[in-house]
């Protein structure tokens, strides 16, 4: 059996497929950083700002040389929209009826662009552990006041 054969049957057939989805939350977190638009990433891939959200929301699969137009225009490599992918972490979220990973979510949301934005421009490694230890521990406070 191969790799995305697992994926594949975990998919509902009218939803869209978790790779899709993954992806295009990658589209958008890079172009909410950026600060573009949908209508101005739609113009420079000669799309319509509708077809960008599609793309978004994993509803419309990218293809490859729209993906690597996509890498150009949103000045990544298109390894960066397949990051935080893996099999066991799709299964999981789908076997669970969860048809949206959790990073799927956390991007839609504006505290978590914004989060990740302030996040990206700390520099140094040391803080950036520092502030993910802080993040864990409040979630870990959180969960046993629950």
């Amino acid at each position: 059996m191969l790799q995305g054969d697992t994926i594949e049957k975990k998919v509902s057939p009218r939803g869209p497929n978790p790779v899709d989805v993954h992806v295009g939350s990658r589209i958008r977190l890079r172009r909410q950083l950026l600060r573009m638009s949908q209508e101005k990433l739609g113009d420079e891939l000669g799309v319509t700002f509708q077809q960008v959200q599609k793309y978004e929301r994993g509803a419309n699969r990218v293809g490859a040389s729209r993906l690597y137009r996509l890498s150009r225009v949103l000045e990544v490599p298109v390894q960066f929209f397949f990051e935080g992918l893996n099999e066991k972490s799709t299964i999981s979220a789908m076997a669970e009826g969860d048809q949206t990973p959790i990073v799927y979510d956390f991007i839609q949301s504006s505290d978590g662009v914004s989060l990740a934005e302030s996040f990206s421009r700390i520099k140094d490694a040391k803080v950036r552990r520092r502030v993910l230890e802080l993040v864990r521990t409040l979630a870990s406070e959180e969960e046993m006041a629950r």
